[in-house]
């Protein structure tokens, strides 16, 4: 049985991002307290400042390069079993990780890769709990609620062919299944989507709860929204879901899920 003791967050920040107090704010307050750290590339003294404020260590990647290297970095660098990756932009619900830590309890497979939660949007001063996009996800991760197929590849192959279902700061990773440095270090957008299509493929659970229980924010200066403006993200999509599909399919399933992810673009 895992405890808080078991789990460190480490928040992932980049230069000077105005929203990463509330991210870091959002993990004090959950309702069990376990391990912070921040982890970046870019330290600079706001970063510093933060850290000290909310007396947390600061780790810094010496070797950085896209955003698979630093997310890397950051995971090697938690000591705990369990591990969450807190984007910049992103905030947690209170309940969060008691709600991972009672979802990794039930479990029967003592091979579970990861657990993660359904997520919300921010847009503005705006909460959102239903949309399209939302809602399509949700009916893709749904066959994920029941142990017997969780755990299945080929399930999880089938729900990850359909387009990338899983919010990256939503997971929460086991690591001694996982293993060292999970993310692709190739994609610039995409390296969270190819990283679960490749954990898909081996054994072991992804457990999928719920709830709505992270904040994903849709801003303007966000990665994900500038990468869909600049196609990045339809290109590198086209290639992982070509690993799983004929190309003449890949090119059809990568079309309606890019229209579906265009409300992420402002």
């Amino acid at each position: 049985m895992y405890t808080a003791e078991d789990h460190t967050f480490v928040v992932c920040a980049y230069k000077e991002n105005p929203y990463l107090p509330e991210t870091i704010q959002s993990l004090k307050d959950q309702t069990l307290h376990s391990k912070i750290i921040l982890s970046t590339s870019t330290p600079n003294d706001y970063l510093r400042s933060l850290c000290k404020s909310f007396d947390i260590p600061m780790v810094v990647n010496p070797h950085p390069h896209l955003a698979g290297d630093d997310w890397n970095y950051a995971y090697d660098s938690a000591q705990t079993d369990l591990v969450t990756l807190a984007h910049q932009d992103d905030c947690y619900e209170p309940t969060f990780l008691e709600t991972i830590l009672e979802n990794l309890g039930k479990t029967r497979s003592p091979e579970t890769l990861l657990s993660f939660t359904d997520y919300y949007e921010i847009r503005g001063s705006e909460r959102v709990f239903d949309n399209s996009l939302l809602r399509v996800k949700r009916a893709m991760n749904f066959p994920l609620r029941f142990g017997l197929l969780n755990r299945s590849p080929w399930v999880k192959k089938r729900i990850l062919a359909l387009g990338d279902s899983i919010c990256c700061p939503a997971v929460t990773f086991v690591k001694r299944n996982v293993g060292a440095s999970p993310f692709d270090t190739t994609y610039i957008n995409s390296c969270d989507y190819k990283t679960w299509v490749d954990l898909a493929r081996r054994p072991g659970a992804f457990l999928y709860v719920p709830k709505p229980l992270v904040g994903h924010r849709i801003y303007e200066g966000s990665a994900t929204t500038k990468n869909l403006g600049e196609n990045i993200r339809k290109g590198e999509d086209l290639e992982i879901l070509a690993s799983l599909w004929p190309k003449p399919v890949a090119r059809l399933v990568n079309h309606f899920y890019a229209k579906s992810e265009s409300s992420n673009i402002l």
